[in-house]
């Protein structure tokens, strides 16, 4: 007895995925920045397929002895998690949502510190260096 149709469509399917993924896929090709450091990127890949089918009866003489009728899909997911900087003898991961968090907080934090500055002239000094700081300290 042959293979049931259904066999096929799962093998192309699961196929076509293990086309899809490689290593290259999770931990992304490297990026040489000007200044001689390597910037990695690192994803969470996430797949999901579904195939199905079903027999059916064939009421006309001649047809085949088992009719089928089917389909599969498939779904990809891909989202950067971090980025791995190397160079100057050094390595850090940078992870992205917790850099997207505190990047947001200090962004919403710099318009309330500039408001309460500006009833103030020599604030506007203050606030000039604060914002700097601020800028720098993300840049670490």
């Amino acid at each position: 007895m042959g293979d049931h149709p259904i066999e096929g469509l799962m093998k192309t399917t699961m196929e076509s995925i293990k086309g899809m993924i490689d290593v290259n896929t999770i931990v992304g090709s490297p990026v040489q920045t000007p200044d001689g450091q390597v910037i990695i990127p690192i994803s969470k890949v996430s797949f999901g397929f579904a195939s199905g089918g079903g027999n059916y009866v064939v009421d006309k003489e001649g047809e085949e002895e088992i009719p089928f009728a089917g389909g599969s899909g498939a779904g990809v997911s891909v989202q950067p998690v971090a980025f791995m900087v190397v160079g100057n003898s050094k390595m850090k991961l940078l992870p992205v949502d917790q850099g997207n968090n505190m990047l947001n907080s200090i962004l919403d934090f710099i318009p309330k510190i500039s408001n309460e500055m500006k009833k103030n002239d020599k604030s506007k000094k203050i606030m000039t260096m604060i914002y700097v700081k601020v800028i720098m300290k993300t840049k670490e």
